[in-house]
Formats: C-alpha cells, sequence, structure tokens
C-alpha cells in the first residue's frame, strides 16, 4: 500500500481569507515503511506573512520572493500524491488551502479528493486518546517519537514526524509479523509440517533468537498502544 504523509505551511490560518501555502512537504510509504522518496517545495505566496506564522516557521516574503509559485510546481505535486492515501494531522486544514490552491488555477486539477484518499491522524488520535492534547508535539512526547529537533514549524520536518507518530499510532494494524517479509522461515515450517505423515508431525519450537524477538515486537506493541492482547491471554 502506499501512502503520503504530508504536511503544509502558509501564510495565515484561514484559506477564506486568501492566506496562501508557503511549503509543501511529502514523505513516502511503501507497506508502512519509508521509501526514501521525498516531495518537498517552497512556494512563493505573492502576499504577506502573519506575524504568527512567520514566528513559527522562520520563513519570510523575502526568503520566498524567488521560490516557484503553486502554479509551477502543481503537476509534479499531483503525480506525486496520485492514487496514494494521504495521511494528514487535521486534514481539514492542509486540504481546505491545497483545495484553495488548485482553484485558483485554470488547469482543470480538480480537488485533492479527486487525486488521493485522505486519513486524518487527528481522529485517529483522539479515538485512541479522548480527553487528552492530540497535537503533533504531544503526540510525539507520548509515543516516544524524538521531536528534539522542531525547533521551528518545517512541512518535511513535520511530515516526517508525523510518519514516525503515525506508525506508532497504528503499531499492532498491520504490523504484527514476527518475520521479515521475504523470510524463508515461515515457508520452511510449513512445509515440514505439510510433509509429515499424520500422527507423525513434528513440534517445531522457536530458536532463542525466534523467542527474543517476538518478546521485542510485543515491547514495541506494549508501548504503542498500553499493552498487547497477545500478553492478556492465559499461557
Amino acid at each position: 500500500m502506499r501512502q503520503i504523509v504530508l504536511d503544509t505551511e502558509t501564510t495565515g490560518l484561514s484559506w477564506e481569507k486568501g492566506h496562501r501555502v508557503v511549503e509543501i512537504g511529502c514523505v513516502e510509504l511503501m507497506a508502512r515503511r519509508p521509501s526514501g522518496r521525498r516531495f518537498q517545495r517552497y512556494l512563493n505566496p505573492d502576499r504577506d506573512i502573519d506575524a504568527g506564522a512567520q514566528e513559527v516557521t522562520g520563513l519570510t516574503r523575502e526568503f520566498l520572493s524567488d521560490k516557484p509559485r503553486f502554479a509551477d510546481v502543481v503537476s509534479e505535486f499531483i503525480d506525486f500524491i496520485r492514487d496514494a492515501e494521504l495521511i494528514i494531522h487535521n486534514a481539514a486544514f492542509d486540504v481546505g488551502f491545497l483545495n484553495a490552491e488548485l482553484a485558483r488555477l485554470d488547469g482543470g486539477f480538480g480537488r485533492i479528493e479527486d487525486h488521493a484518499t485522505v486519513l486524518d491522524t487527528l481522529a485517529l488520535a483522539r479515538e485512541r486518546f479522548p480527553g487528552q492534547r492530540n497535537s503533533l508535539d504531544a503526540l510525539c512526547r507520548r509515543l516516544d517519537v524524538d521531536n528534539s529537533g522542531r525547533e521551528l514549524h518545517g512541512a518535511l520536518l513535520d511530515a516526517q514526524l508525523l510518519a514516525d507518530v503515525y506508525l506508532a499510532l497504528t503499531a499492532g494494524q498491520g504490523d504484527l509479523s514476527l518475520v521479515a517479509p521475504g523470510s524463508g522461515e515461515v515457508a520452511a515450517a510449513l512445509d515440514a509440517v505439510a510433509g509429515a505423515a499424520v500422527g507423525q508431525r513434528r513440534v517445531l519450537a522457536a530458536t532463542a533468537a525466534e523467542a527474543s524477538a517476538h518478546e521485542q515486537r510485543l515491547d514495541a506493541i506494549d508501548k504503542a498502544s498500553g499493552g498487547s492482547l497477545w500478553r492478556r491471554i492465559p499461557s
């Protein structure tokens, strides 16, 4: 499954008031693992940046004055996200801004939802941690994601942090395999069982290394989810 963790920085808090996107940052995940592919662009907003936004991002109109405009990068951006699942924290904010940018163009690009599906990690966090603060910084602290380098908000940095938060937040929902993909150990074990005569099937005990890997995986699930089902089942 192809997923794109996405974040934006903007000139202000309201696209309805004409505020613009000044940075897009994306990180690609393939089968819940970073692929190494990224998309990051600073954008010239052709307008002033609110003092609050400038303080948070460190971006100035002077710095952005020679950067491309959204229209210059839109085709490349759409190609990068096409047919993926977008993972966004407080998705309504980023998607609203991006759709407003798309609406300004004459190229018939439609809306973000025409090119990709959207998953809101803020909604996931609120289900998991009701009544608690669920900002990206709060989730980093709660899920032991190192955000010590986040002195300023940046779209690519925040996308990278959100990728780690998302994987920790959803640990156990598709990451329960105790053997690396492509390993021949599982196939060999199944062949041994299938080839044994009925009544003469061998019991294949876990090796010490396999038992250790199992315990490490359960420790990771415990940290992310507050307690794995495996350890609640009587032995």
